[in-house]
This record gives C-alpha cells, sequence and structure tokens, in this order.
C-alpha cells in the first residue's frame, strides 16, 4: 500500500493577537443574535439580520461578509471589523488510498490554555453517500482499551460552535455548498447532489458528556432553513451513559448507537470501564426505554471483533439474548490496530460465522468494511497526536511515511 498523502499546513503558532475577532460560523441562533447585537444591530432589526446571516452562513457557506448582497454596505464593514466567518483551522488533511479523509483541526485557544487544543474529523465517501465522523471532545475520560483515542487524556469539551465548525469545514474541503467547486483530488465522492449526507458523533470523545453543546450542535446541524441534515440522518454513539440516554431521545431526537463490544459485566469492564458504573443491565433497559424506538428507528449496537477476546460463537449467542425485544442493528467492526495496542483484529472466517447466528436470528449485521486505516482514520483510532509533537516533528514523520 502507497503512503497516504499529507497535506501539511504552516502550523506555527502565532503571537497572541491585541484583539482576536470571534467568528460567527457556527453558532445558534441565540448566539448570533447576542452577538450581533453585540455588534451594534439595533433591536428592532435583529431577527430579520439573524434570519439573513444564518441563511448566507449555512445555506450558502460563505466565508466574507462582502458576499452577503442583501446587507448594507455599513454593516458588512461593522461585522468585518468585529467578527470573522473563520472555520476551525486545517493543521493537516491526510487522504487514504480509499478516498477517506482525515483533518487534524486547532481550535481556538480558551481560558488559561497554554496552547489552543485540537482535535481530528473523518469524512468517509461512498458512492451514494458520505458520512463525516465528527468529534465532541478533545481527548476522552472513558479510557476503552481497544480504543485509540482513550489513550488521550481529556483535554476539554468542544462548543457547540466547534462542533457545527467540522461540518462546515468538511463541506468547505469537500465542495459541498451549492455551486462550490469539489476538490481537484475529488476521488470516490459520492455521486448524490449532497456530499455530506450523514453526520455520526463517533469521532474523539463521549457526546453524553458534552450534552448541552452536543445538543446545541445539533440543532444548528438539523435546522431546515440552515444545514438541514435530517435527524434520521444524525447518529449520536455513547459507550453508556445511562442517565443521558432516555434524555437524549426527548430533547434531541437522533439516531442512537451504542458501543457495545462485550455481553457480560466482566469483560465489558474491562473493555469499556464506563460499565462499572452503569452495567448491561441498565444498559439494555435505557435502550429498551429510548423514546421514538421502533423497527424504522432502531438501535444500532456496536461490536468490535477481537481475536480471542469476544468473538466466540458462544459469544454471538448471548448478543442475540441480550438484544431480544430491541429494534436493533449490529455492527460488527473489524479491530482497527493502533500503535503499541495489545489487541488483534479477529479473523475474517470467524467475522463471519458471528456474523451468520445473529442474521439468522433476525437482526441486521454487517461487517463494516475498514477505511482509512492506512492514515489512522478508522473506527478507534482517532488521536491527536500533535498535542504532543511539534510541527517539524510531524512533518519529519510524513516524510518517512
Amino acid at each position: 500500500m502507497t503512503a497516504a498523502p499529507l497535506v501539511e499546513i504552516d502550523a506555527q503558532i502565532p503571537a497572541e493577537p491585541a484583539a482576536e475577532k470571534r467568528s460567527l460560523a457556527g453558532l445558534t441562533r441565540a448566539r448570533l443574535k447576542e452577538a450581533l447585537a453585540a455588534g451594534g444591530v439595533p433591536e428592532k432589526q435583529l431577527n430579520m439580520r439573524v434570519n439573513q446571516l444564518w441563511s448566507w452562513i449555512y445555506v450558502r457557506g460563505i466565508t466574507r461578509f462582502e458576499d452577503m448582497t442583501d446587507v448594507s454596505k455599513d454593516l458588512r464593514r461593522q461585522l468585518d471589523a468585529i467578527y470573522t466567518l473563520d472555520r476551525p483551522e486545517i493543521i493537516s488533511e491526510q487522504i487514504s488510498v480509499d478516498g477517506t479523509r482525515k483533518w487534524l483541526l486547532r481550535l481556538a485557544k480558551r481560558g488559561h490554555e497554554a496552547r489552543p487544543p485540537e482535535v481530528e474529523t473523518v469524512y468517509i465517501p461512498e458512492s451514494d453517500r458520505g458520512t463525516l465522523c465528527i468529534s465532541s471532545q478533545v481527548g476522552c475520560t472513558l479510557t476503552c482499551s481497544f480504543c485509540h483515542t482513550g489513550t488521550q487524556r481529556l483535554v476539554r469539551n468542544l462548543e457547540a460552535q466547534e462542533i457545527v465548525g467540522q461540518i462546515m469545514l468538511a463541506r468547505d474541503r469537500i465542495g459541498d455548498w451549492p455551486g462550490a467547486k469539489g476538490p481537484d483530488d475529488g476521488r470516490l465522492l459520492p455521486a448524490s447532489e449532497r456530499k455530506i449526507t450523514n453526520v455520526v458523533l463517533m469521532g474523539m470523545g463521549e457526546p453524553l458528556y458534552n450534552f448541552d453543546n452536543v445538543k446545541a450542535a445539533m440543532e444548528v446541524a438539523s435546522d431546515g432553513d440552515g444545514l438541514a441534515l435530517s435527524k434520521r440522518r444524525i447518529t449520536l454513539s455513547t459507550s453508556g451513559v445511562v442517565p443521558e440516554i432516555p434524555r437524549w431521545g426527548e430533547e434531541a431526537d437522533t439516531m442512537l448507537a451504542i458501543s457495545l463490544h462485550a455481553t457480560n459485566d466482566a469483560l465489558r469492564d474491562e473493555l469499556v470501564p464506563i460499565n462499572r458504573k452503569y452495567p448491561i443491565a441498565e444498559l439494555m433497559q435505557a435502550c429498551r426505554d429510548y423514546p421514538g424506538l421502533s423497527n424504522a428507528r432502531r438501535i444500532t449496537f456496536e461490536y468490535v471483533m477481537l481475536k480471542g477476546v469476544n468473538d466466540s460463537l458462544a459469544e454471538a449467542r448471548a448478543l442475540v439474548k441480550l438484544l431480544a425485544g430491541i429494534p436493533a442493528k449490529i455492527n460488527l467492526i473489524p479491530f482497527n490496530p493502533w500503535p503499541n495496542t495489545r489487541y488483534e483484529c479477529s479473523d475474517w472466517e470467524t467475522i463471519e460465522r458471528f456474523a451468520e447466528v445473529v442474521n439468522r436470528a433476525g437482526y441486521a449485521s454487517p461487517v463494516r468494511t475498514p477505511r482509512g486505516r492506512d492514515i489512522l482514520a478508522a473506527c478507534g483510532q482517532l488521536r491527536s497526536e500533535s498535542l504532543r509533537l511539534s510541527a517539524s516533528e510531524r512533518r519529519s514523520g510524513a516524510e518517512k511515511a
């Protein structure tokens, strides 16, 4: 396999600006209204101006105030003096041989942070759809033993604006705005008009530990007058924060995925340590009680296939028994290796036999084709390595690849 091309963008951290402009891109309607009021827009004009800017920012994807042709020149100059429409900063972009794209993004430094934090976002194109995997935290607290992200300490939650910003940045890069030109190297982009058809909260972090910001971000993403993603096309994946699962269903109403990976508490305690706090029985009850659960709104159960750990036929039968009565889909995920992990991926024959047991029980159990393995963009591989690497070290590593 040839090395994945790596596009390095100047990663020098500039000196702290005297008065850094704040971006309006990614804000909720309420936060946008507050920003316009703070920028001097008269109270009686606020609702109209919010609607105007909302359309320009989230329907057309513009990045310059001067392009807002139905906004007065004076107001455009006024906004440009104090705000920007910037997205998160790209540090690097990697493109897999299978067309998967991974962006390492730098966020604005906040409070007493020593340096700007970084997250990873992944775009997975298929012939008829494009899935964007976004992050909700910098790092993670859950320390799932098979997950590379879990080896990075939690730095902080992402703000709603930073979560939405990942979607906007991805749409910029692949030309997913009306009339936009796609990338010159647009390998394997979907044939559909929309290049990002699905968003999954399966990147870095546990989204239910950042509930309010994730909820606000998904309200922006699903706004019919803006980014207009159907809630049926948004999936939140949780490792099992049981108390927040029904609340998410009631307040956000998106699709739900459970990072399961084991059928008994002893093994799941090892693989997914949050199980010690919320054991399997409590998790399954929360799933049965998930608002709106039906055959049309099934819960996806994610099950990573680990050689000699959780891949026996007995485990397959236990999985079927565990999920009895829950409208479900089971994603079998071949383990994606990462440096220094102690786990191996199950043999393909073992995965097929496991899937056959699940299929015979009446569950859809697709085996998820690994994507982006060559750039560490596959499920469980995300980790913002640059937190501990200088730009020169990253550049040197890319040259050796």
